[in-house]
């Protein structure tokens, strides 16, 4: 039975709640009340990203919660366009100065190429980036430290020279786009997969084979797809702004049985009209 406090391993020995709340396209006029909301009914694992322009907000929901910052994981994520040394250095200061805390209990690289150049080829200033990440980590002011949108050919590159190696890949990940080269490649290499977007931005929603499989468990069918995740071993990051769907992602005491993981994990993309990045598969 899934409990908000549940936990993987990261391979360092950092413990990492199984299910975060994630805050990507939630506006910094929504997300201090979003993140408020979500520690009171029981998260304790935060995602946010400079990026997102509520970093800000999320700190502020954070100290609004009362609960202390040492029974809380909070995750940021260094933007994808930084790609020097001295830039991830110098946005790794931004994004504290933001969130107004002491540390971060992981910090990503947001994706192996700008956004606005998905696909081109950054493997030397990965590699810079990576060095500066290893920096932040020995400093003491992260306990984990990983990447997020990073193919299996960006995880070797970063790993030839790395003398920390990433301890979580975040990727787009779903009921029907499991990602199974990345996901196998990162678990053979002891690195927890994070799955943003498992409900695929509501764009699995009303799928109606997921709908039938939900029904057999009296459940929704977000209920169902995020506890697809964990029980792949993967971590959802389920997002929501309104506190009824914030709570409703959090009924996840049932088990999906093993026939009916082998149909899910054997379906067709659930949402083939949703954003995919095009470097994964």
């Amino acid at each position: 039975m899934t409990k908000l406090t549940d936990t993987f391993n990261i391979y360092n020995g950092v413990k990492i709640p199984q299910v975060a709340f994630g805050t990507w396209q939630i506006p910094a006029s929504k997300a201090r009340q979003a993140v408020k909301d979500a520690i009171e009914t029981g998260y304790r694992h935060i995602d946010t990203a400079l990026v997102y322009g509520n970093e800000t907000e999320v700190g502020q929901g954070i100290k609004d919660s009362g609960v202390k910052r040492e029974d809380l994981f909070v995750t940021s994520k260094l933007p994808a366009e930084t790609k020097t040394y001295d830039g991830a250095l110098q946005d790794f200061e931004t994004t504290m100065k933001n969130l107004d805390l002491d540390y971060l209990d992981l910090y990503l690289v947001h994706a192996p190429w700008p956004w606005g150049e998905i696909g081109a080829n950054y493997d030397q200033g990965n590699i810079d980036v990576w060095r500066a990440m290893e920096e932040i980590y020995k400093s003491g002011r992260v306990k984990a430290i990983g990447v997020s949108n990073f193919n299996v050919h960006d995880l070797e590159n970063v790993m030839k020279t790395a003398t920390v190696k990433p301890m979580v890949d975040q990727i787009q990940y779903y009921i029907g786009f499991t990602e199974p080269k990345i996901t196998e490649f990162a678990k053979k290499n002891d690195i927890l997969v994070e799955a943003y977007s498992p409900l695929a931005t509501g764009g699995l929603i009303h799928n109606q084979d997921v709908l039938k499989i939900a029904e057999k468990y009296n459940v929704s069918v977000p209920q169902l797809a995020i506890k697809f995740v964990i029980q792949n071993d993967v971590l959802p990051l389920p997002k929501a702004v309104h506190k009824e769907h914030i709570v409703a992602n959090t009924k996840l005491d049932f088990v999906i049985s093993d026939d009916d993981m082998k149909t899910l994990n054997a379906m067709s993309d659930t949402a083939p009209s949703h954003f995919h990045n095009p470097t994964q598969g």
